[in-house]
């Protein structure tokens, strides 16, 4: 295997997807694999990855086990991921990521940190959450600092708004809490009033949400903090009543 293989999304697709009608929350990048990252999608993907299919997914066939299951949209390199799961071993996590380096570099952490809880999925989350995730199945969902497409001609591209929400809000359990981040005040903002608005959903705090213990502060967050940049939480919780 080359160690210089390309990540398979290469180039840009349209934001716009006409076999689904809506504007996509995301570019897809080139990206150059590590070794390390491709080894792992090699020899751990067929084992953690789940192909993408029109059909509801069966949680317990595919983690092998009854457990509460959270989603994760957009893990980035996955080390959030990875200590969340590694720190709450009695629940599932699945992944949902588009960026090939993304998932070899989780799939590598996997491995390292010999975690059994977490399964992935390289595919679209919206068309993930709309096809493979029955309804009231989740007992969470986290959206941790998705893109802000910062620009105002651009913010119609972001991922949380009200459509979205109320599909994640329909696919948690009862009891189920959706959890997100931002480091852009706007987009906090944002979040704020769709989540807010959305009728089946209702804050565990009064705003904004302190930052719950499972989610550990990355070295790029910490590093805006000391200099003085803001990081919103937001915990959204489904009503009893939804």
């Amino acid at each position: 295997m080359s160690e210089k293989r390309t990540a398979d999304e290469a180039g840009k697709n349209l934001f716009y997807d006409p076999s689904e009608r809506r504007i996509r929350s995301f570019v897809t990048r080139a990206g150059r694999l590590s070794p390390a990252q491709a080894r792992a999608l090699d020899t751990l993907g067929p084992q953690f990855c789940l192909p993408y299919e029109k059909a509801p997914l069966d949680f317990d066939a595919a983690f092998g086990r009854t457990a509460p299951t959270i989603l994760e949209i957009g893990y980035g390199m996955g080390g959030t991921t990875a200590a969340i799961a590694a720190a709450m071993p009695d629940s599932n996590f699945l992944g949902v990521e588009v960026h090939t380096p993304g998932v070899g570099s989780l799939l590598k952490l996997i491995g390292e940190q010999e975690l059994r809880n977490l399964r992935l999925i390289q595919h679209d989350a919206v068309e993930v959450v709309n096809h493979m995730i029955a309804p009231r199945s989740l007992a969470g969902v986290h959206v941790f600092f998705p893109d802000p497409w910062h620009k105002a001609r651009h913010n119609k591209r972001r991922l949380i708004q009200p459509a979205f929400v109320a599909l994640l809000a329909s696919r948690l359990a009862p009891g189920g809490y959706l959890h997100c981040a931002t480091d852009w005040e706007d987009y906090a903002t944002q979040m704020l009033d769709v989540l807010g608005a959305d009728p089946s959903l209702e804050n565990t705090a009064a705003g904004y949400a302190p930052r719950p213990s499972y989610r550990p502060v990355t070295k790029f967050e910490n590093r805006g903090l000391k200099l003085g940049h803001g990081v919103w939480d937001l915990v959204f919780r489904l009503r009893a009543d939804a």
